[in-house]
Order: C-alpha cells, then structure tokens, then sequence
C-alpha cells in the first residue's frame, strides 16, 4: 500500500477502530502489547485491502438493486 494512500486511510475514524481492535486480539495472542504502531503495520498489510473493497462495495449500490428499482419504482 503507498504511503499517500495509508494516511488517507488512517484519517477514517473506522479504520482506527479496525486497527484497536485487530491490536487487541493479536496482543492477546502475543500475550503482550504489541503496540499501535505494530498493529497499524500489520493490519495495513493484512486487512485493509479487503476492508477497502467491503466498503467501496457497500456505498455503490449493486446491479440487481439498480434493476429491481427500476421495476418497483416505490422502493
């Protein structure tokens, strides 16, 4: 992930709490804290390019949503 691209993503108020999370549960498994910074590089090469895909998917509205509107113009 570029680094442009990696602020962006860290300014998104979700995203942080992705990263308190996935920080949580893998010092629960290290049995120590691993740190914010540990946990934002790790999640940033793990997660956030399916994180980033699940939501560009969730504010575009799918073809079969288009479709069934325009069938039933009241929903």
């Amino acid at each position: 992930m570029k680094d442009m691209d990696a602020k962006k993503l860290l300014r998104n108020k979700k995203v942080i709490e992705e990263i308190n999370r996935h920080k949580w549960l893998e010092s629960e498994i290290a049995g120590y804290d691993i740190g914010f910074e540990a946990a934002t590089e790790d999640w940033l090469k793990r997660h956030a390019a399916v994180w980033i895909a699940y939501h560009d998917n969730k504010s575009k509205p799918s073809p079969k949503s288009i479709v069934s509107k325009k069938k039933n113009p009241s929903k």
